[in-house]
Parts: structure tokens; sequence; C-alpha cells
């Protein structure tokens, strides 16, 4: 519901929010400028010897204005001809045109109404309250994103996009809400749907009937300091009964012409001071810094709203579109769906299509939306959820598992946990698993024991339909084809091989940039943006299932490069590494955000063996910002798979890698990485104490060897791998 709340009013007021917020932040700069442009006045200056100075060289005076900036401006009639001008208040003297900017006049027209009077300014009203609602939902969804309000600041993962416009949310949020409502409140009171709340007292109706009283004589007005001053009206001509009126940052009161003294006075009541207070928050007319930060969050919305609609693509992209999607109230099934990359999302549209052809109704929604109160109808429900990294929540599961906690009591409605994974990973349906276990304590019937999927295999998913099937008594038969990402054609440019002495070929792939469209630049789609570490998901003949790889190369390098061991009877390795220049693969390329070395220039120690090389070669290539980085490179031996080893010293020789050290196992005295972490473990530990990030890529033995030596070696210092994750600063791309 709140992420609903948040797209609609996003995507339908897109382009009124946007020149709302552009707008403002032009307008910003000007009570800033006026601030800076402004003669103040002598310290002590009071309104009495002010004007009396202005007189003198105006004598046809009639009012005389300061704005919130400082700025003193007077008005005057000089032989029937209207006058105006900004006063050096030193001298009395006009020394600017009081005509306001009209750059600064057509940008307040735009934001106010779109040059289109009431009507405009109702629309832009709506924009404002459309900003108020995006601001507030999208709060929401940031906390919820980030694991509750004390995480707001909390590390993101995830696609570019969908991280900046976090980050951007996360300061902007409270400019965006104040702009919001001193707008809203703004309008209103320009509609008069608010109280005046405003008190101005009665007119005299007995006064002295003299005039020409000195002005710097005048008790008040020798009181009443420049800074408090906003208006003071001179009493017209010849009228004997007419009135000084002088209006301060204390009230307003009328002044006998005759004598002087003060006939009325009424202070600004406390409406009045909440009303000025929300039109100085709101234009910073009396606070230009505030008004230039504000002005400054208001930019974010622009940027907000490109990479919301980024990722409202990305999202449809990888979400298959569910046909005949029943509303959770009136659905029998439930069916909620954690998936990270989104290839979970076409299992679920499989499953979906295949209970509704049965006679089920059904409402497919992310786990993320998991709300057991508002399934009235419900019958069973069942969860299909893959898991990130070791064990973490995949992105549209985010706060399910605090939610099912939160529930008081379990509902009476069976339910069923179906993990996706790689069986070749440690952490194995690690999160489903945990959502099962939960379940299971809570108290949840159970509809179906927890089952699995290894590598989305389509024979294991319709093993498990028919299971779900007899529980359910009808016949299911669940057929699902993977729905890939749209794939790129890659040509072969170069290959080495090395590999062959010791028996375990391997080649680093050279392709060609494919050609990218001017929507894949703007949007990052495709092959138009990729870092080093990212993955292409190659899918060999013969198979529906993708095999995926870690890039050596980022856009930037002009190429896109992978190193490719071939595997006994592996049918993706074997068509790769039997690849020649100029022939052709079909590849796809999948973010892995999560595997970067971040902008940080803390030091990088880079672990790898084998083929795992690959993007900590990348990463040591892009370093142009010569940050230092430790290579830990296992081998079987550096005449055979000395992976990079053309490139590697002249890095060294560039600054861009400061050190390497290898491990070599195919010797006569094996030594893997792991050894040689310990023989440097004085070094490693100093680095790592002062803040270096780790990064880890091979095989997941090697990996966890790797875990367990630093755990070794870093526990004098008091920590630990675990510890290390949780800050960001460990991360493995292991296979």
């Amino acid at each position: 519901m709140i992420r609903a709340l948040h797209r609609w009013p996003g995507l339908l007021a897109l382009a009124l929010v946007t020149i709302l917020a552009l707008s403002g932040a032009a307008l910003s700069v000007f009570p800033a400028a006026e601030r800076l442009a402004a003669l103040q006045p002598e310290t002590g200056l009071t309104v009495a010897a002010l004007a009396d100075r202005i007189r003198a060289v105006h004598p046809g005076v009639e009012q005389i204005r300061r704005s919130p900036s400082g700025r003193i401006t007077a008005y005057w009639f000089d032989q029937g001809a209207p006058g105006a001008a900004v006063i050096d208040p030193a001298t009395g003297e006009g020394v600017a045109s009081a005509d306001p900017n009209q750059a600064e006049r057509w940008l307040t027209n735009l934001h106010r109404s779109l040059f289109l009077g009431d009507g405009g300014r109702i629309a832009m009203a709506a924009g404002a309250a459309a900003m108020l609602i995006l601001s507030l939902s999208g709060a929401a969804l940031v906390a919820r994103r980030a694991g509750g309000w004390r995480h707001w600041f909390a590390r993101l993962r995830g696609p570019l996009a969908g991280r900046l416009h976090v980050e951007i949310a996360r300061i902007a949020v409270v400019g965006f809400v104040l702009s919001s409502t001193t707008a809203l409140w703004m309008t209103a009171s320009t509609f008069d749907l608010l109280p005046d709340g405003g008190a101005i007292p009665a007119m005299p109706t007995e006064v002295s009937g003299a005039t020409g009283f000195a002005l710097d004589r005048m008790a008040t007005l020798q009181q009443t300091p420049v800074a408090e001053l906003r208006e003071l009206s001179f009493p017209y001509p010849g009228d004997a009964t007419d009135v000084f009126t002088l209006k301060t940052d204390r009230g307003t009161g009328y002044l006998d012409q005759g004598t002087g003294a003060l006939l009325a006075w009424t202070d600004l009541t406390g409406w009045e001071r909440v009303s000025e207070t929300i039109y100085m928050l709101h234009t910073g007319q009396g606070a230009a810094t505030l008004g230039l930060v504000l002005g400054l969050m208001a930019l974010g919305v622009p940027a907000m709203g490109v990479t919301g609609v980024v990722v409202w693509l990305a999202g449809r992209r990888g979400r298959p579109r569910i046909r005949g999607n029943q509303p959770a109230g009136r659905a029998e099934t439930i069916l909620l769906v954690g998936s990270e990359g989104g290839s979970t999302w076409g299992f679920a549209a499989t499953l979906h299509t295949a209970l509704t052809q049965a006679g089920q109704k059904v409402h497919t929604t992310p786990m993320s939306a998991f709300a057991p109160e508002r399934y009235a109808m419900a019958q069973r429900i069942i969860l299909l959820a893959a898991t990130y990294g070791d064990g973490a929540a995949p992105a549209s599961a985010k706060g399910f598992l605090d939610r099912l906690n939160a529930c008081d009591r379990a509902a009476d409605i069976p339910l069923a946990v179906l993990g996706f994974g790689d069986r070749s990973f440690p952490a194995y349906c690690a999160y489903a698993e945990s959502v099962a276990t939960a379940a299971e304590a809570k108290g949840w019937p159970e509809l179906l024991a927890f089952d699995t999927i290894d590598r989305q295999s389509p024979q294991d998913f319709a093993r498990w339909g028919r299971a779900l099937g007899d529980a359910l008594r009808v016949d299911l038969e669940l057929s699902h084809q993977p729905v890939l990402p749209k794939t790129e054609t890659l040509t072969l440019v170069s290959r080495r091989d090395y590999g062959a002495e010791v028996q375990a070929p391997t080649a680093i792939l050279r392709f060609a940039l494919p050609r990218v469209t001017l929507w894949q630049r703007l949007v990052g789609a495709g092959f138009a943006r990729f870092e080093a570490g990212d993955l292409i998901g190659v899918l060999p003949e013969g198979s529906a299932v993708p095999r995926l790889y870690s890039l050596a190369s980022a856009r930037c390098d002009g190429f896109i490069e992978i190193v490719v061991k071939k595997h006994p009877g592996g049918l993706c390795s074997g068509q790769l590494t039997a690849l020649e220049p100029g022939d052709t693969v079909t590849a796809f390329l999948r973010r892995n955000p999560g595997f970067r070395p971040g902008p940080s220039r803390a030091p990088l120690i880079l672990i790898g063996a084998g083929t795992g090389i690959g993007p900590l070669a990348g990463f040591v290539r892009g370093n142009t910002r010569r940050r230092p980085i430790h290579l830990f490179f296992g081998m079987r031996h550096p005449k055979s798979d000395f992976f990079y080893g053309e490139e590697l010293p002249a890095w060294q020789d560039e600054e861009r890698l400061v050190r390497l050290v290898m491990a070599v196992s195919r010797v006569e005295h094996p030594h893997y990485v792991q050894d040689a972490l310990r023989d440097d473990a004085a070094q490693v530990t100093r680095l790592i104490r002062d803040g270096a990030r780790v990064m880890v890529c091979g095989g997941r033995e090697m990996a966890a060897g790797v875990a367990d030596t630093l755990a070794e070696i870093l526990a004098p210092a008091g920590l630990t791998p675990a510890v290390l994750k949780a800050e960001g600063r460990y991360v493995e791309d292991v296979y």
C-alpha cells in the first residue's frame, strides 16, 4: 500500500513537482542575493532618524518599507509624479531602482500559478500535496528498507539508481516536507481557507488636528530601532485627520501627526506570528541561509524523479506481469515472493497461472508486502524465497521476518515455504529456511514441508508442484520456462590460454562492447553501464539455465572480459573455452553492487585464487586514483596459470597495485593464499585495523579457508570477519 502510494503520485505528478522544485530552488537564491546587496544601517539607528533623513531628500515621501533582508525602500510623490528607490540608510538617498527583478517576478508567477491564475495556484497546490505524500511515504519506505527508523543511515545495497534515490531522500526529505507543508498553508491562506487571526488597531476617532510635528521628536519612532521596522506610512498631505501608521516586528500602531503621541497599538497575535514564520520558512525571506539549504534540497527532486523512473522501469522489466492477480482480500491463495535478481518472480508467475487455471483465486505480491490482516478469504499462503549472499533477505523480502515476528499470534492459514538457491553455496536457501523456522516457531500451520529448488531447476519445481497439487487435491502441472533478461550478442576479439600443463585449461576471453541505444544509455540498461565485479549470464546451447561469470572489466575499459576455466563435463565452460576470435555468444548483464571496491580511499586487500582473479584484476586495472591495493593471488604454478602475469607488474609500476603476494600450490612446498595471509599476519592486521576493506573471490572452499585464517590472525586485535562484514568491510564473491 505504501509503495503504491509512493509510486503513482510520483509518476503522475513528476513534471509538476519538478517545475515546483526547480523554480523554488531558483527563487531561493534571490533572498540571499538581496541580503548581500542590502545596505545595513549603523548600529542603533532609529526609525525617527531614518525617516528624517529620507524626508530631507524626498519631502513628498509617503511610505518607508524594510524587507526581511534589511533592504530599505522609500515611495514618494514629486510634483504629482510617483517615485521609488532603494535607500542608503546612512544618507537617506536612493541608490538603486525599487522595481522588482524581472527574472524573480517571472519565476514567482511560474512557481505560484504556472501563469494560469487561480487555476494554476490550485494545480501547484496539488503538486505540493503530491510532494508531501511522496515525502512521507518515501520516508516510510526508506525506514523499511533500512530495517527501521534507528537505521536510517544504514549502508545500502542494490543497483545504483535505487541507492542514489534513497541517499538523496535520506538527506532532503526534511526539506521536502517543510517546503510542501508551508506551500499548502500559504495556498490555503490565499484562498481564505484559514482563519484570519490578525488584529488591527481601530482607527483613532480623536486626533489633535494639528500637523507638522518633527519626526525626530516622536518618542515612539525614537524608541523603535530600524532593525524592527516593517513599514512606516505617512499621513496624506493636507489631511489633518490622518495619522502615521507604524508596523514593526512587535505589532501595529497609529501616531498623531501633530503631537507625535501614540494613539493606538496592537501586538501581533500568535496566529500572525505562525503565519509569518511559515512565510519565512517557505520563501527564505528573513532566513536566507535556510532558504538556500531548502533550495539545494529541492534540486534533489528532479534527480529523485529520474532515478525513481529508472527503478520503476527496472522493476517492471525484472518482474513478469501477473495476469488475473486478485485483490488480497478476495484471494484464496496468497503467493508471496522474495526475489533479488527477478528469476524467482518467473517461477511465481508460472505457479500463479497454474493455480488460476485450477480454479483458485490467487494474489501474488512481494514478501515485503506481507499483511495477514488483509487476507480475509485466504485458505493458504505460499512463499517462494530466494537468498541473498550469506543468508540475507532478497530485495523484495525486506522486513518480512520483522512483520512475521511482530504478529501477536499466527493466523489459522496453512503456510508452505519453497527456497531457491544453488547447492554449491554454503548458505544454500538459508533465508528461506530461516523463514520456515520462524513461521514454525510462531505456530503457523504447515501446508507442505519446507522444500528447495536447486539452480532454478524446472524439474525440481515440477516435482514440488505435484506435491502441492496433492495437498490441494487438484491436478497441478508446473511447466516452467525461465524468463531471461534481454540478451546481447557478444563477439570474441581475443583470448589468452593458460593451464594446459596442469590439466586445468583456462582462458581470458575478451569481447567487443555491443552497440547500445540512446535509451539504454539514459537508463543504464543492457551493457550501457557496468563495473568490474558485475556478472554476465551466458545461456549455453542445450540448456535453459544461464551460467554467471564475474566481469574483469568495466565499461570505461572499452571491452568485456571474463576468466573461464573448463570444467569436466561443463556445458557452458566447454562452449566458452572453445570460442575463437570472431565467434559470438549470447549474454546478458546482471549487476552485482554488493561486490564493489567502493569510493573510499582506504586500502584494499584483495584475495583470490584461480579464476577468482578476474574481478580483482578489474579492480586493479580501474584503480586510476592510486588507492593502496594489496593482492593475494593463489595459483597452481606461475608457468601455467599466472593469469594477468603480463599486466600485474605494469600495474605495480603505475602504482595501481602496491603489493602482489603469490601463493603457488603445485610445487615441492605447496603454498595457499591462507598461508600467505598467515605469513603476512602483522601487516594484514595493521591494514584492517586502519580501515582496510577485504574482498575475496574464488571457490567456496578457498573462501571458507580465508575466513578461518583471518579470524585466527585478527583475534588478538579483537576483530573477526563477522564484525568486518557487519561494517561492510568484508565482502565475498564465491562459486
